[in-house]
């Protein structure tokens, strides 16, 4: 007999993948991701370990079989080694399939080889040029270097690293054979995303910035032939194989192509408010049920199911009239991407 799933919306999607940001905090500060000088949240509205813990395995309960750990850049909170641990219990019931990680590859030649430990297989490492003058313009604050090493710390600690570069016209448009080639070097696989209009804009024009992966494919195909490959990760990626390099690549595309009939995720902020779509405002309060039940899952259980039976059918972020339809007025930073 077939369990039935037991987190589904209204559109018989089944929610089993969990994408939560343990902190609005970062070492760099990515000119898509944060403002340069960014206010961050106090303390006291963030939660805290145990309850990120308790929220967590309240979603695994109910059917979460993913979950990613993200951020800002998640492995800059303090004391977050004892979540991954804790995560692990899981891990070893069988109940979580999987435990993974964004980073931005700072802090893995500190933390890679706890993590491995801890049951993480793989990781995501936002990396979206290999020239240290651009990278010190994209980040702000980031160190190429440091970021290259801790690379090397994931693979040397067996972690299987995929890159994520964000598209950005005008600035990696000139580095796209390079990255490539790169990725198939350090047998590492790679997605490309477009930038997506989320939070104050500011000196950074998401028009401009916009580089269509249609566009991009198309240059690709230039230089290698590329087959593609009926494969879900769980993500929101299209994938196809570079025949000449057997490495895979992705594409995200929410804005030439959106990915919304097969979603089967939904976001937690580091402040405990659920998105049920990352182009959507609405939102659930979930820090408030957990606090004001201490010890008692149902009512939080109960709050889950609630929001995914809000959970909409898609997004409509749209660049197409030339205008930044259907922009996010937070950070990706505070949704945690």
């Amino acid at each position: 007999m077939t369990d039935t799933p037991k987190l589904t919306d209204p559109f018989q999607r089944r929610i089993n993948y969990l994408r939560v940001s343990v902190t609005d905090r970062c070492d760099f500060r990515c000119v898509y991701c944060m403002s340069e000088n960014m206010a961050f949240l106090p303390k006291k509205e963030l939660l805290t370990l145990e309850e990120l813990d308790r929220m967590c395995s309240a979603f695994i309960s109910q059917g979460v079989e993913k979950l990613r750990i993200t951020g800002g850049e998640p492995l800059v909170r303090r004391g977050i080694m004892e979540f991954f641990n804790a995560m692990g219990r899981h891990l070893d019931s069988g109940a979580l399939k999987e435990l993974t990680l964004t980073t931005n590859g700072s802090q893995l030649r500190r933390f890679a080889r706890d993590l491995y430990a801890f049951g993480m297989r793989r990781v995501n490492i936002s990396l979206d040029t290999l020239d240290e003058a651009k990278f010190a313009d994209i980040t702000r604050w980031g160190r190429l270097a440091q970021v290259l090493d801790g690379i090397d710390a994931a693979q040397e600690a067996g972690l299987r690293v995929k890159i994520n570069a964000v598209a950005l016209k005008g600035t990696n448009e000139d580095e796209l054979e390079t990255i490539v080639n790169w990725c198939a070097e350090q047998d590492m696989d790679l997605t490309f995303i477009e930038v997506m209009p989320m939070g104050d804009v500011g000196n950074e024009d998401r028009l401009d910035q916009y580089w269509s992966l249609k566009d991009l494919r198309s240059r690709l195909e230039k230089s290698w032939s590329l087959t593609d490959i009926a494969e879900n990760t769980g993500g929101p990626a299209r994938y196809t194989r570079v025949n000449e390099t057997g490495q895979k690549i992705g594409f995200i595309t929410p804005l030439t192509h959106n990915f919304c009939e097969s979603c089967n995720r939904v976001r937690l902020t580091c402040t405990g408010q659920l998105f049920q779509c990352l182009g959507q405002e609405d939102e659930a309060d979930l820090r408030k049920v957990l606090r004001d039940n201490p010890g008692d899952d149902p009512p939080l259980i109960t709050a889950i199911h609630a929001a995914i039976a809000r959970k909409p059918k898609g997004h409509d972020f749209d660049y197409s009239r030339q205008a930044v339809d259907g922009q996010m007025s937070r950070h990706m930073s505070h949704t945690g991407g």
